[in-house]
């Protein structure tokens, strides 16, 4: 009998090579990607990361994952592989589709990055894409009436809006002027973004073409809505409730948009000459009531802290998704940080810049790394989310750039493990 073998287990260190995306639309018929395909923005994404990494070669990439909340049409039909096959990378390459709702993009990264740690991949394509002018928010969806019958979740749980007034009621502290005071804030910041070429530099632009318009080439988002004042803030009607506290102004919209990142392991970033802009620490997600499912972020983040062995008081950056403004704040409340805290949100964000449901994950990646680029000075930055029907997400980082960053890199580690042989000695 041959003599047994021992498996070995290898942990890697992953980075976050380059992100990318679309301009973020309004949905409808009157926004700028009315009568363009969901795939075809994921498409752009893609060919413009092999671009901007013409080190990659395009085989050398082991798997596309992309998020859609919405899988039909345009979205569905496995759209990882679609998408790799549309955008020219070889057959060889495979890819899949995944849903987690807000956090679709996000957990396409966090799946396929425990890929890399794991020695699966050494480089991927993850993403999200979400067309809500082409398929709304639970357009098709056939939820079981156990839900109701049984009670399991409040009827609310199924409207976002409903669970972010709810989220006021549970913290009455977080009223209305501050809600509307953070979405000003949110719409300056990102203005004062776009002027000093923050935002630029990660857009992918996108031609479109309508009947009787003619063709538009797309490089800025449109949803945004510089010089709103709380006055413009406070004449808003509440469409969740008769004198509630949630308004348009102070939530996200509806919107079409894609994004993409590369991500690969440390030694394969190095291999093939790709830049460096973060590393992922730790990730992890947390369920909450579906009722108050803004309130996602502060358990994920909890738990992402503990399972990194940092403290709040370590991140020096945080990029928050903006679903509400409410949301926002319970989390910023929870640990104690000021509603204009500079760590928070410096580019400004959904509120302002919009939040296409899947895709959104990427954009807050792309924030971070550009800022962490900026400042060297922080070490520690998180991204994190709220999810409907009752989730968070929230995933550490590293900045590369900071002085201490060489010392976290962690040797390639392997654990042997016995693969059982028949007729192994004893």
């Amino acid at each position: 009998m041959s003599p047994s073998r021992s498996a070995q287990r290898i942990v890697r260190d992953v980075v976050f090579v380059d992100g990318v995306r679309t301009p973020f639309g309004k949905a409808g018929e009157k926004g700028i990607y009315a009568g363009t395909r969901a795939d075809d923005l994921v498409v752009k994404c893609i060919r413009e990361l092999m671009r901007r990494n013409p080190s990659l070669p395009a085989d050398r990439v082991d798997e596309v994952a992309i998020a859609a909340t919405t899988q039909t049409g345009d979205q569905g039909l496995t759209i990882g592989r679609t998408a790799a096959l549309l955008a020219g990378l070889p057959r060889s390459v495979p890819g899949f589709a995944i849903d987690r709702m807000c956090a679709g993009a996000m957990t396409a990264v966090t799946t396929t990055a425990s890929g890399i740690g794991f020695g699966a991949y050494d480089v991927v394509i993850a993403g999200g894409v979400e067309h809500m002018g082409n398929h709304p928010m639970g357009a098709g969806a056939d939820p079981n009436p156990r839900f109701m019958s049984e009670r399991l979740v409040d009827p609310a749980a199924l409207n976002m809006g409903n669970t972010a007034e709810n989220l006021h009621d549970r913290f009455p502290a977080i009223t209305k002027d501050r809600t509307d005071a953070y979405a000003a804030a949110s719409q300056a910041k990102l203005a004062a973004a776009y002027t000093h070429e923050q935002i630029q530099r990660d857009l992918v632009p996108v031609a479109t073409m309508k009947p009787g318009q003619g063709w538009a080439l797309h490089t800025t988002d449109e949803p945004p809505r510089p010089g709103t004042t709380l006055e413009d803030l406070a004449e808003l009607r509440t469409p969740f409730r008769a004198h509630g506290r949630v308004t348009a102004g102070n939530a996200a919209g509806l919107n079409d948009g894609a994004t993409a990142a590369v991500l690969a392991s440390a030694e394969a970033a190095e291999e093939l000459g790709l830049s460096v802009k973060m590393r992922l620490v730790s990730y992890a997600f947390a369920g909450v009531e579906p009722e108050v499912m803004g309130i996602g972020p502060v358990p994920a983040t909890e738990k992402a802290l503990k399972n990194a062995g940092l403290g709040i008081e370590d991140i020096g950056l945080f990029e928050i998704n903006e679903a509400f403004a409410v949301q926002v704040l319970s989390f910023l409340d929870h640990f104690g940080i000021a509603d204009d805290d500079p760590r928070v949100n410096r580019y400004g964000g959904a509120i302002a810049v919009g939040h296409p449901l899947a895709s959104s994950g990427v954009r807050l990646m792309n924030q971070l790394a550009r800022q962490f680029e900026e400042d060297p000075s922080v070490r520690y930055g998180i991204t994190t989310m709220c999810i409907g029907l009752g989730m968070g997400a929230t995933v550490i980082w590293e900045n590369p750039h900071h002085a201490d960053y060489a010392s976290s890199l962690s040797e390639p580690a392997t654990n042997a493990t016995t693969a059982p042989t028949e007729g192994a000695a004893a």
